[in-house]
């Protein structure tokens, strides 16, 4: 039987994995014009993993950018359910400690949480990725400018200066598809393909803990519970340690099973009674596991990020134990951070040197952001190690026992799980395409944060006179935010328009932290520049936003 015929397609980025970067990236290039197809080797109605279940807020900020935030916020837990982050010796058993964060019908009404003072128009949400990764995904192949192809393997690709030619298998058809496009993104996960034809060398820590997860359902747990429901149960006893997440507010749930050090043998582990020390109930109980993963913890990041016209982002790019959602949270910003370069020099008015900004922005941040996450999961593990033998006494000395444990965990786990610093603290400070002026970005751990207009970091969130958010004031395009309507910016918007750059102007009121009258901010929502008076060279200044030499 001859083989089928080679099919060739041709689009402006091939975007190699159709999860929640990859999906992200496709619904940001679409919403600026750019052609994109998206190649999944999964079927379309393939279960998701379950390990992720949290949306920062900076990357529901994101979707509220691209229209999709009320869509997500939606999805997920029933709206009453709590949010809360309880502390218990068993899951049935009565809490030692909570942490209090509304539940989504709430969310955007009730600030008494510790995240509630954020200065954001989109608090985070709770969602478990057996939920999300579908929504993305469906977005993104709704989009008349995506192509979402399911069945596709990436065999290999060829680039050169003027494109990148892709070779796929059709996994149910047999035949081969050749994909022609100006740029190829690898949002391919772990294994990688793309990271391994460009070269790319993964480094760091090879092995954090071991975990054992399993998905369950358990229809009778509920009625079992002794203290309110919450959407994570961390559970310490002498003879398990465990997190344990809220699915569906019903009867799913996802349990971690954190091995011990001298657990080094997945498959010597019982995990079925693992489930049931860490449930608290016995033998008998109807627990169905609808799937179990085990797993290393571990902290990887590739060397870097590019090769030419082929990019790598989110997994692909970085590996790191599921802490704060952060692995997925990260990837998406890789998304956003690249998504307007990439139009930018597709549409012509940025030059192609821009694209360089994006390993140089997204390497150092990434690895902040996994050596935050290693340290803080390293500190908990020596908790878990430590538990104390008396945490289920009766009476009073168990009572001090649990409160100072309960105390100790509320003091390490509040940042994780209200993790301000992350979200809003980070900024770019070795970018080739941010005019610095001198002022270092505030510090930031990870839930403190200080809102600034230093250039490399986020646009600060405002509330303007109108009621609306900044952030839906600012559009897809860089925005020149003007505190002083007297100030003659018609040099900047000139050249802006001599380079095609699309620039809008947004007169503000006054208010902190904005303290310079003037302050560009770039398409992703981040400080190109700020001044009181504009620069004498403005084209100077247009030219290095856009990533052309400057003189």
């Amino acid at each position: 039987m001859p083989s089928p015929p080679m099919t060739s397609l041709r689009t402006s980025v091939l975007i190699v994995g159709g999860g929640p970067v990859g999906s992200t990236l496709a619904l940001d290039l679409a919403g600026r014009g750019i052609d994109v197809i998206v190649a999944e080797q999964n079927p379309p109605d393939t279960q998701p993993g379950v390990k992720c279940n949290h949306v920062a807020a900076r990357t529901m900020e994101i979707f509220r950018r691209l229209g999709i935030a009320g869509r997500v916020r939606d999805a997920g837990l029933p709206p009453d359910h709590a949010n809360d982050v309880a502390f218990r010796t068993t899951a049935v058993g009565p809490d030692f400690a909570r942490i209090h964060i509304p539940c989504r019908r709430d969310r955007y009404s009730d600030r008494s949480g510790p995240d509630g003072w954020w200065p954001t128009p989109e608090p985070p949400h709770r969602i478990n990725q057996i939920y999300l990764d579908p929504l993305l995904a469906a977005e993104a192949a709704a989009h008349p400018r995506v192509r979402f192809l399911n069945r596709l393997r990436l065999q290999g690709f060829t680039q050169d200066e003027t494109g990148v030619t892709a070779e796929a298998l059709d996994l149910d058809r047999g035949g081969k598809v050749a994909i022609s496009c100006a740029y190829l993104v690898g949002c391919d996960g772990p294994a990688s393909e793309v990271r391994r034809q460009i070269g790319a060398r993964m480094t760091g820590d090879a092995m954090i803990g071991r975990t054992q997860s399993s998905y369950i359902r358990a229809p009778g747990l509920a009625a079992r519970l002794q203290a309110a429901p919450a959407w994570s149960t961390q559970v310490m006893n002498p003879r398990r340690s465990a997190n344990m997440f809220a699915v569906d507010g019903r009867e799913t749930w996802l349990v971690h099973n954190y091995l011990r050090a001298d657990e080094e043998d997945f498959e010597a582990v019982d995990g079925d009674a693992c489930l049931r020390h860490i449930l608290g109930v016995e033998p008998s109980f109807g627990i169905e596991v609808i799937s179990r993963e085990n797993w290393i913890g571990r902290r990887l990041l590739a060397d870097r990020f590019r090769d030419r016209r082929a990019f790598i982002c989110g997994d692909a790019a970085h590996i790191w134990a599921p802490f704060a959602g952060y692995g997925m949270n990260a990837g998406i910003a890789d998304a956003t951070n690249l998504a307007w370069m990439l139009a930018g020099v597709l549409k012509g008015w940025a030059d192609p040197a821009v694209l360089a900004a994006h390993e140089a922005e997204r390497w150092p941040i990434t690895e902040q952001v996994s050596k935050y996450a290693m340290g803080t999961a390293l500190s908990l593990a020596r908790v878990r190690a430590g538990v104390p033998a008396d945490i289920e006494a009766v009476g009073e000395r168990g009572d001090a026992v649990r409160v100072a444990l309960g105390s100790r965990l509320l003091e390490m786990h509040t940042p994780q799980f209200c993790c301000g610093g992350l979200n809003f603290g980070s900024f770019y400070d070795r970018s080739p395409i941010v005019a610095y002026d001198g002022e270092p970005a505030p510090t930031y751990t990870m839930d403190t944060f200080t809102p600034s207009t230093v250039p490399g970091c986020r646009t600060p969130h405002v509330w303007m006179e109108d009621g609306r958010s900044l952030y839906d004031a600012l559009g897809l395009d860089f925005t020149l935010l003007r505190f002083d309507r007297s100030i003659d910016v018609a040099g900047l918007v000139e050249a802006a328009a001599l380079r095609g750059v699309p620039l809008a102007v947004l007169d503000l009121a006054a208010q902190a932290p904005y303290r310079q009258k003037l302050v560009l901010s770039r398409p992703d929502q981040h400080v190109a520049w700020r001044g009181d008076l504009l620069p004498s060279d403005a084209l100077s200044l247009i030219d290095r936003i856009r990533g052309a030499p400057v003189a």
